[in-house]
């Protein structure tokens, strides 16, 4: 049975209703319905395949849903130009993706696009909002670097000091320690957090539901294309939920303060 969770909320910056997303055509989730309001994140928690990358690029204009609808600051999002979109969302993919020869200073600049006139360059605002932005992540030191020439967790702080030289109220990431060391996974997922006490909403994708039990106000679980579960993340992630979504056994581990969930034996052939 699909769990679907009313969308009517005051002062939501993103709310699904209704929504089904696929692309040609070809349906792959559906039935979601959800609202995150400024301050909280929201983790899209689920194996590879379940629709969490489909849904999360019909979530911020980059696909048309198929049906439902998507609603920014209480508009349809249809509705919105590009640049509206650009100045209200801000998307920072997985690290590891197609990287140019753009210093960092370059790449965080790129944020203040939608702020500025047509083929306009960036004026005294943008470069103050630029290296705030570069101060507050602590890579001003790596201003001059190209991306290329810098590590994988350095490169993702950078598309976060991106995303908040935009100025947007709502920011979304795209499976952000992906391909990230131990410790640079520490440093995302903190300024992740970071964000939310800074008033801003986070929508975020992930396979690992103690990085959304930790660092996520609220999930929504997706298997097989269905939202099977929604709510708290203490609440909602629970040991027989993660064995039906990931098909395996799960060990939860409690103690000290602390609460986990570790993989056990596959139980689908």
């Amino acid at each position: 049975m699909v769990v679907t969770v009313a969308a009517a909320c005051e002062g939501a910056v993103l709310e699904a209703r209704g929504l089904v997303v696929g692309y040609r055509g070809r349906r792959v989730a559906g039935e979601i319905d959800f609202a995150l309001v400024p301050g909280r994140a929201l983790a899209l928690l689920g194996p590879n395949g379940g629709g969490k990358t489909t849904l999360l690029r019909t979530l911020i204009g980059l696909l048309p849903p198929l049906a439902g609808e998507i609603r920014l600051e209480g508009g349809p999002l249809a509705d919105l130009t590009v640049g509206a979109r650009a100045r209200r969302i801000a998307y920072v993919p997985q690290a590891g993706g197609q990287a140019f020869g753009f210093s960092v200073r370059e790449t965080v600049l790129m944020g203040r696009l939608a702020h500025q006139r047509a083929l306009a360059g960036p004026g005294p605002a943008d470069v103050a909002a630029a290296e705030a932005a570069l101060a507050r992540l602590g890579i001003a030191h790596l201003a001059e670097r190209p991306v290329t020439g810098i590590s994988g967790g350095e490169r993702q702080l950078a598309l976060i000091a991106r995303a908040l030289a935009q100025a947007p109220r709502l920011i979304v990431l795209d499976e952000p320690t992906a391909s990230l060391d131990f410790g640079n996974q520490g440093r995302v997922l903190a300024e992740m957090r970071a964000l939310t006490r800074a008033g801003l909403a986070v929508l975020f994708t992930t396979h690992d539901p103690n990085q959304a039990l930790r660092h996520a106000d609220e999930v929504a679980m997706l298997a097989s294309g269905r939202l099977i579960a929604r709510g708290p993340s203490a609440a909602t992630i629970t040991r027989p939920r993660l064995q039906h979504l990931y098909g395996c056994d799960v060990e939860e581990v409690v103690g000290d303060g602390r609460h986990a969930f570790l993989p056990g034996s596959a139980t689908r052939p």
